[in-house]
């Protein structure tokens, strides 16, 4: 791990979804998870002994939430005091305006995705996400960042359609689905083998293996399938997406997606 890396704090208690977090930062050389906390008091202990450059804070978590921890850092202005993240839900945006008030820097809606996370965590400590205006704006928010994209943006219409389908953005299969769907849609014959050139493409850059991101992409699969909006799915995949039907394999699920995303955008 270089010198240099932003040593990091993520504070929220779902753990898996913490779990997927922490997995991803391991890959990444110039960010240095120093430490994971589940409610807002164990927060503000980390952020005191550990002096992260960064906290990524959940909004919703026990004992003492997101707003109560800006608070409370608000109150005490510590000599090391770290930029914040802010995590919200969608329709939440009166409370991540409260949050930029109290002192954090930028607020991402849940779910998002981890590679545009970091790479804003990244244009943070090189200066280049301002919005341009004073520094009380602060940094702009990921919804903001969306908004000025171009509409045919891949990685957009990708994050759309996993959520319209229902695949949580807190399990594994969520990041390596749409790295496989991201793929495929540039380069089609990667679904004619899947096993041998696809799956350890992504294992590589998550730093896993290619079974584990088969596990995982099924897994996300399946819980489309029993949780996620039959309208929806019904919408992509057609008749085959009812609860007593079987759902589609791996290969058919990533197939359809990135052929639906090829034909919209002329790739």
């Amino acid at each position: 791990m270089k010198d240099s890396a932003i040593k990091v704090i993520i504070a929220d208690d779902n753990i898996e979804f913490c779990n997927v977090m922490s997995d991803y930062f391991m890959t990444q050389m110039d960010i240095n998870l120093i430490g994971i906390a589940s409610d807002g008091f164990e927060a503000l202990e980390m952020i005191r002994e550990k002096k992260p450059d960064l906290v990524i804070l959940d909004i919703i978590m026990p004992n003492l939430d997101g707003l109560g921890v800006l608070e409370k850092l608000s109150e005490e202005k510590p000599d090391h005091m770290p930029r914040i993240i802010v995590l919200t839900a969608v329709g939440q945006d009166v409370v991540a305006q409260r949050a930029i008030a109290l002192g954090a820097d930028y607020y991402v809606v849940k779910p998002f995705d981890m590679e545009v996370l970091t790479r804003r965590m990244r244009q943070m400590f090189d200066n280049t996400l301002y919005n341009g205006k004073d520094s009380k704006s602060k940094y702009v928010s990921e919804r903001s960042v969306a908004e000025k994209e171009e509409p045919a943006d891949l990685e957009a219409e990708i994050t759309k359609i996993m959520n319209d389908i229902g695949i949580p953005a807190n399990v594994k299969g969520y990041t390596y689905i749409r790295k496989a769907i991201a793929l495929s849609v540039e380069e089609p014959a990667l679904l004619s083998s899947m096993t041998k050139e696809l799956y350890p493409s992504i294992a590589e850059l998550y730093n896993t293996t290619g079974s584990r991101v088969e596990r995982a992409i099924r897994h996300a699969i399946d819980i489309a399938w029993v949780r996620g909006q039959l309208e929806n799915l019904h919408e992509m995949f057609g008749y085959a997406a009812t609860r007593d039907k079987s759902k589609p394999s791996n290969g058919e699920f990533i197939a359809m997606v990135s052929d639906r995303l090829r034909l919209k955008n002329k790739i």
